[in-house]
Formats: C-alpha cells, structure tokens, sequence
C-alpha cells in the first residue's frame, strides 16, 4: 500500500475530522503511514475566518495521535502553507520554529482571490484564470523557500466553468515547465493529489502530461495525497495511483520525516 501525506483536520477551518479518526480510517484501509498538513494560510480571511491555527496546540495533539496509533500505523506531523508572494520570510520564520515532517506549499489565492469562488471567473475565461494561476504560481515559488513539495498544480481546473475544456500541458507548457525546472533545480517536489478524481476531473493534480513532463526533465520527489477533510476520503482513488505513475514513468514516490525525503517502490 501508498502513504497519504496529505490531509485536514479540526485544525483546519474547512474540516470538522478528528484527527484520531482519520488515523483510525487510514490504518483500517492498510496504508504505510500518513502526514496530517492542516493549513496555514497567513493572510487568508473568508467569510470572517482565519486560515491558520496554533501550531503550540497542533503538536501537543498530534504527540497523542502519534503515541496511540505507534505499532499501527506510523503518523507524521505535516502543515499546507498557502503561498503568497510576500510571505516568503514570514513562512521562513514559521517553519523554523516548529520540528515538522514535511511541509505542503500551495496556491490557494490568485491576487489574494480565491478560485473556490465562482466569482474569481466572472471577469474571465477558465483558460486565462488557469494561466494566471501558473503565473501566480511561478512568482510564489520564487519568493517562498520553505517547503517540500508542490501542492496540487492545476488545482485552479477544479473551480473552472468548464473545468478541464479549456485546459491541457501543452496549452500552458512553457508556463508549467518553468514551474516544473524551477521546483526541480531548487530540490523540490511535486505531490500527486487524488482530489481531482474527487472533484470529477479525468485526472488526478497535475495532469498525467504533467507529471509526465516533470519525469522527463528529471523530477524524482513526489508525495501522494488525498487532500482528505473526511476520514472516508482518506487514500482516495488510491488503487489507480500505481497505474498512475508507472504510466508517467516513476518507479518510486516520496514519503518525509523530519524535512527528508525517503523514497519508496510502487
């Protein structure tokens, strides 16, 4: 079986799941380990809400998961920061100060707007929202060092009024590339999120031409998630990810303790 290094709980303003029973759930379906990567989206308010939590109050809690679960299922202590431009020093401080496993970046805002909104393509096409958001995505990575891998590229696909119709790798290729080289040459990773097929998309995050062309130029780290909120959607779709990668030519897929990447057979 695969690990799922991704994954939210009460810690996060968009699940209700208790952590215990997530871990419940993943180690009932047979999975190797898991990383729960609740959000910390600094900078981010919807609807009134923050999107952060206390990191102090995270560990203790994750510390009792870890020791009740320990013989049964391996549980990592993980965080998704959302990425925005100007938050590189501040991510920089935040990571430092506590001992994560791994850390998710991700592109939840586009000019500190959010795709999940129907109104974010109201005053554009999907195709130049999707290309706006791999622009937004370049500049991020460029100004955020600190985290792992990727989080769910293309993700914005979800959210579109036609979804994948007006979207494919070689539309945006120079676009993704220079994503793609930039994570690759700075040691980093791209995570396969099954959310996708969740959402009704024919592809897993990023598109399989994606993962394909990360392959070719020489990517090797990459996590698999299932963005799980609930414990039923734990390991989602995870029977047709060895399928998945071997397709895209990847022998191996990544796991981390303690910020280093530990690869494992498919």
């Amino acid at each position: 079986m695969l690990s799922d290094y991704h994954m939210h709980t009460e810690f996060s303003l968009d699940s209700e799941a208790v952590p215990e029973e997530m871990a419940e759930s993943a180690a009932a379906k047979g999975l190797n380990a898991i990383c729960i990567t609740d959000h910390e989206d600094k900078d981010y308010i919807s609807e009134g809400n923050k999107w952060t939590f206390d990191p102090e109050k995270y560990f203790t809690r994750m510390r009792t998961v870890q020791e009740k679960f320990c013989g049964r299922i391996p549980v990592y202590i993980g965080v998704e920061i959302g990425l925005q431009p100007h938050l590189g020093e501040y991510y920089r401080n935040y990571i430092r100060q506590f001992p994560f496993d791994f850390v998710i970046g991700s592109v939840h805002l586009i000019k500190t707007r959010d795709p999940y909104y129907p109104e974010f393509f109201e005053s554009r096409s999907d195709g130049q929202a999707y290309e706006e958001t791999f622009a937004e995505t370049y500049e991020n990575i460029q100004n955020v060092e600190d985290f792992d891998v990727l989080g769910h590229l293309d993700y914005v696909t979800r959210y579109g009024r036609h979804q994948a119709e007006e979207y494919s790798y070689i539309r945006f290729s120079d676009m993704i590339d220079q994503i793609l080289r930039y994570l690759i040459e700075h040691g980093k990773g791209l995570e396969l999120n099954t959310a996708g097929l969740k959402y009704g998309l024919p592809y897993a995050h990023p598109h399989t031409d994606v993962l394909k062309r990360y392959q070719e130029l020489g990517g090797e780290i990459l996590t698999i998630g299932s963005d799980a909120h609930k414990p039923e959607h734990i390991a989602y779709d995870f029977q047709k990810v060895p399928e998945i990668l071997q397709k895209c030519g990847f022998r191996y897929y990544t796991t981390f303790a303690g910020r280093k990447p530990v690869f494992h057979k498919i």
